[in-house]
């Protein structure tokens, strides 16, 4: 919205990245900002009304996209049938099944996200988890299996290796800071998209209001209740690491191995986090 205030001279921005869908245009001055979403959800359609050289009109519908009521197109279908043939057998593996909807697209956390989060918590044997607030991946509806492919699903990147390592309270503090500013910080210059890091057997307090490095308080360490000791080392398991050199095992194996141990998966209801002026 900043920038089509900023630059004239633009009348039709069709924009991304936050896989959100707008029902209807934006009208920035004369800009029309046009989101479709993700995921193959919808479909825009945009007819444009040019006149010598200028813009005189616009129309816009968002169209839902029905994937189960249209035929697939058999070349098509194909094509992705002999891509997947030599995987299929691993891909359709249940590895396990969920008494839980499965879900990520919360801004602070998600049933996925959780899961995600215990499966580092158990399998890294950490103190605190943490996991990058992305969008992407399957929903499952509880009773559902949960195939290798749902797993890969929700952990395909190609830094996935689960770390462990240590960290002071302080320095804890300040990711949740630094991630918080991505998200909140009122320039949309300066804005990262995304979500905020998920975490795990960490509570915090959120106001989104405040200014950078006043907005996350009352940090705690939810197995034992006490506040973060900004001076103190806290065992800290996480993935999706930009760093180079991170060693440990692939997230998906790791998430794989904690849905096996359990067998059906429950995932409680997370009231860690506080939101506050949102």
């Amino acid at each position: 919205y900043k920038m089509a205030g900023n630059v004239k001279g633009i009348d039709v921005i069709l924009s991304g990245h936050t896989h959100d869908a707008l029902p209807e245009p934006v009208l920035v001055g004369a800009t029309h900002i046009i989101a479709s979403g993700s995921n193959g959800k919808f479909v825009s359609r945009v007819d444009l009304d040019v006149r010598n050289g200028q813009m005189m009109g616009l129309r816009h519908k968002l169209i839902p996209i029905f994937s189960d009521v249209i035929e697939p197109d058999a070349e098509m279908a194909a094509v992705i049938e002999a891509q997947r043939a030599p995987y299929e057998e691993t891909l359709r593996e249940v590895i396990g099944q969920t008494d839980s909807l499965l879900y990520r697209r919360g801004n602070f956390n998600g049933t996925w996200d959780d899961l995600i989060c215990d499966a580092l918590l158990s399998e890294r044997e950490a103190e605190i988890a943490m996991s990058p607030g992305v969008r992407w991946g399957p929903s499952l509806l509880p009773g559902q299996d949960i195939t290798r492919e749902d797993i890969w699903n929700v952990t395909s990147m190609t830094y996935g290796q689960a770390y462990r390592t240590e960290m002071t309270g302080e320095f804890i503090h300040v990711i949740l800071e630094d991630v918080g500013d991505n998200l909140f910080n009122p320039d949309p210059y300066y804005q990262q998209g995304g979500d905020m890091v998920r975490v795990g057997g960490l509570g915090y307090r959120i106001d989104v209001t405040k200014p950078q490095g006043e907005r996350i308080s009352d940090l705690t360490l939810l197995k034992t209740g006490e506040k973060l000791d900004p001076g103190k080392n806290y065992v800290v398991a996480g993935w999706a690491s930009v760093n180079e050199g991170t060693e440990g095992p692939q997230i998906w194996d790791v998430v794989e191995n904690h849905i096996r141990k359990q067998g059906t998966v429950t995932v409680a209801p997370n009231t860690s986090v506080e939101v506050v002026g949102a």
